[in-house]
């Protein structure tokens, strides 16, 4: 299992790096970010899409022509729509959500920005966003983008990940800690 996730990400990674090159040197960096966010929503919002792109099922002249139509209804512009529509006819769409994450980390690292992925009990107020952005923006020196989501599983506290560091200060993580060293105890 990790040996294909390695390889879905080095394959995302091939096909995010040329796609950055291109549209860097056209300079629509911009508009491509634009463009990843909306892919990402679809991604996110359409289990017909997700289907699409994972499901064997498909033959390459389906894939191709859904993705198309899909480009098209998004105004994608040249290099990513070709982009895709070369992943379709190289039956390798499944890596689409790797593609966008690459890209957007690609985009993210060319403007001295870094994304933390934030795991809370409860949603965060836009003042607690703030201050937590402000604060990690001083830890590391750069323009910190959150993405947050709700997990109640953890009680209370969150979970902070930034590139390989992660800050738990969640409760279930502490009672979790509590448990095994009552174990060790007894």
């Amino acid at each position: 299992m990790a040996n294909s996730i390695s390889m879905s990400q080095s394959i995302a990674g091939r096909y995010a790096q040329a796609v950055f090159d291109i549209v860097n040197d056209e300079g629509g960096l911009d508009a491509l970010a634009r463009q990843l966010d909306d892919l990402e929503a679809a991604l996110h919002d359409s289990a017909d899409l997700r289907n699409l792109i994972t499901s064997p099922l498909y033959s390459r002249d389906q894939q191709g022509n859904a993705i198309s139509a899909v480009v098209e209804k998004m105004k994608l512009s040249p290099t990513l729509s070709n982009t895709l529509k070369l992943m379709a006819q190289n039956r390798r769409l499944f890596v689409l959500p790797q593609l966008v994450q690459r890209l957007q980390a690609l985009l993210a690292e060319h403007r001295g920005e870094i994304v933390a992925d934030v795991t809370s009990a409860v949603a965060l107020t836009e003042d607690q966003q703030g201050r937590l952005r402000d604060t990690l923006a001083k830890k590391t020196g750069k323009t910190v983008k959150l993405n947050t989501r709700v997990d109640e599983a953890l009680i209370g506290g969150m979970i902070v990940k930034m590139g390989s560091q992660m800050i738990d200060s969640s409760i279930s993580s502490k009672l979790a800690s509590l448990q095994n060293a009552m174990k060790e105890v007894g």
